[in-house]
């Protein structure tokens, strides 16, 4: 293990901050703690005070849960937005990857991860519950202890007979990886959601089995978007 004497322990207390970010290892940290010693005293100051503005004032969009500076993201506030088409992702990252693309016109909801018991994550730990009450008012519905309260509805996640036939007129977007843990957690959403007669669609395979949308380029994500097909569990 590399091992390093530091000639003062606040250069030490910072390589040990520095190397606590993902991907950067003790060598990295000291390299950059050095850098910013090299500085002028105002632009470290600029950066660290950045750094605990984005900690303490960040907010999460209190519709889709995307990073905002107010309690409603731009995209949730844009009115020009399809407010009938959800896309779900994993991660705020997901959501800058496919903007990018310029393809999507909708609204997002973010879970914040993918079901993973091996991780210990379940669907309790996502945003799930807050998907499907979006989607029941889209729907003029309402969730009660997991259950549809609407005339014609199903209970619990089960597939209604206008499942996935979207006579609501709303879509739901799977926008979620293609590996193990993103089929089920699709598979459950689908569940959740398919008794609301909305349509149900995931990402065209432009992407290939086991793909993170933040790695795939700008053109295949787009296309995927564009080309995206009916969810088949």
């Amino acid at each position: 293990m590399y091992k390093e004497n530091y000639p003062s322990k606040l250069l030490e207390e910072a390589v040990d901050a520095i190397n606590m970010l993902p991907g950067v290892g003790r060598r990295s940290a000291l390299r950059l703690a050095l850098h910013l010693l090299r500085q002028p005293q105002e632009n470290v100051h600029h950066f660290t005070a950045a750094i605990n503005s984005l900690r303490d004032d960040v907010k999460y969009c209190r519709v889709c849960r995307m990073i905002s500076d107010n309690d409603i993201c731009s995209i949730c506030s844009d009115h020009s937005r399809d407010r009938n088409t959800i896309c779900v992702v994993e991660s705020v990252r997901d959501v800058m990857s496919i903007e990018n693309t310029g393809q999507y016109h909708g609204l997002y909801h973010v879970l914040g991860g993918i079901i993973s018991p091996i991780n210990g994550v379940g669907p309790s730990d996502l945003t799930i519950r807050e998907l499907v009450e979006r989607v029941a008012e889209l729907c003029g519905t309402s969730v009660q202890d997991g259950k549809v309260s609407a005339a014609g509805g199903a209970s619990d996640g089960g597939a209604g007979e206008s499942a996935g036939n979207g006579t609501a007129g709303v879509e739901v977007i799977l926008a979620l990886s293609g590996d193990v843990e993103g089929e089920t957690t699709s598979f459950y959403i689908y569940r959740q959601i398919s008794g609301y007669g909305v349509r149900v669609s995931s990402l065209a395979r432009g992407l290939g089995f086991g793909d993170d949308l933040e790695y795939a380029d700008e053109l295949t994500l787009g296309r995927s978007i564009v080309n995206r097909q009916a969810f088949r569990p």
